[in-house]
């Protein structure tokens, strides 16, 4: 009974429908804020669940110089990999799974959805696709090292790998969480990157690239890759709710579940913000304002962490 009642877990709630359910509602949330805030009407509420049904019944067309077994299992690693990620982040509770080190799983499985861009497209044999693949690589590592510093700061001060431990010590020390405000920043900018949204879009630019990576992928496999995108906003939103706004989590829980969808949405609404008002930037300049400007912050983030340990 107790595997029957994990496989739920797993599969349903919390976990594999429950965020694919959540990323087309994000998805939906981000759009219709985006259109807003650019005085448009916006999408219906289901235009997330009918797009998704209108590309599983389309047909998936594979290009015939492309490398079938790489193109067709791309797009099933990079939604497993997040799936599998949202399975040790702390919601409104304990995670399904946890232990000491799984920060570090986390961000790892959080990276793997980038590399299957890459690969996607690399073997998609298109200028297209080719272009945006060495785009998406190129801006992770511009990205990612800030991202990874402005998370793993905050564990440095709690002196634990384990998220649900950083919870735990946070929750003994309630206004600690602010000194990790500027991580916080930083990590909702170089979110965006991770995330391939304005200003740091450029491997999907439409105008530039037709769809990036995504240019010769259709049916089934796009719709793959298009829920893992919506659901690595959610996991990646929740994790960030975790690190650096654990509250909430000691609440009963139908009452944790509605602060845990606050955060998410409050996140989510804050990315839609800071990709109405930025104008998309080139790739040497994505990778210089983050190495010149943002990965100095998120060290000093560090370094802040280090001295108040001292004193806690």
């Amino acid at each position: 009974m107790t595997a029957v009642i994990q496989l739920i877990q797993i599969l349903i709630f919390p976990g594999m429908l429950f965020l694919v359910v959540l990323g087309m509602a994000g998805q939906f949330m981000d759009r219709k804020l985006y259109a807003r805030l650019q005085n448009r009407v916006g999408p219906p509420w289901f235009q997330p669940v009918a797009d998704l049904f209108k590309l599983l019944g389309k047909e998936s067309v594979i290009p015939e110089e492309a490398d079938k077994r790489m193109f067709t299992m791309a797009p099933v690693f990079a939604l497993a990999a997040v799936v599998a990620a949202y399975l040790y982040v702390p919601l409104w509770g304990a995670p399904l799974f946890s232990f000491a080190g799984d920060l570090v799983v986390v961000l790892y499985l959080l990276l793997i959805p980038t590399l299957t861009f890459f690969l996607g497209g690399w073997y998609s044999r298109s200028i297209f696709s080719t272009l945006g693949a060495v785009r998406s690589i190129t801006q992770l590592f511009a990205y990612e090292i800030p991202l990874l510093i402005s998370l793993l700061s905050p564990a440095l001060l709690a002196g634990t790998w384990s998220i649900a431990g950083m919870i735990a010590f946070y929750q003994a020390h309630p206004w600690l969480w602010l000194v990790n405000l500027i991580g916080f920043g930083v990590a909702m900018i170089t979110l965006l990157g991770k995330l391939e949204r304005v200003p740091f879009d450029a491997p999907e630019a439409e105008t530039e690239i037709v769809a990036g990576s995504f240019t010769e992928y259709s049916g089934r496999h796009l719709a793959f890759f298009r829920l893992a995108i919506d659901s690595e906003a959610i996991v990646s939103s929740s994790l960030l709710a975790a690190v650096f706004l654990p509250f909430g989590y000691a609440l009963p829980a139908g009452i944790g579940i509605i602060v845990y969808l606050a955060k998410v949405a409050g996140i989510l609404a804050v990315l839609a913000l800071l990709r109405t008002v930025f104008a998309r930037l080139r790739m040497d300049q994505m990778i210089n304002f983050c190495w010149r400007y943002v990965a100095p912050v998120a060290f000093l983030q560090v370094i802040i962490d280090l001295v108040v340990k001292e004193f806690v």
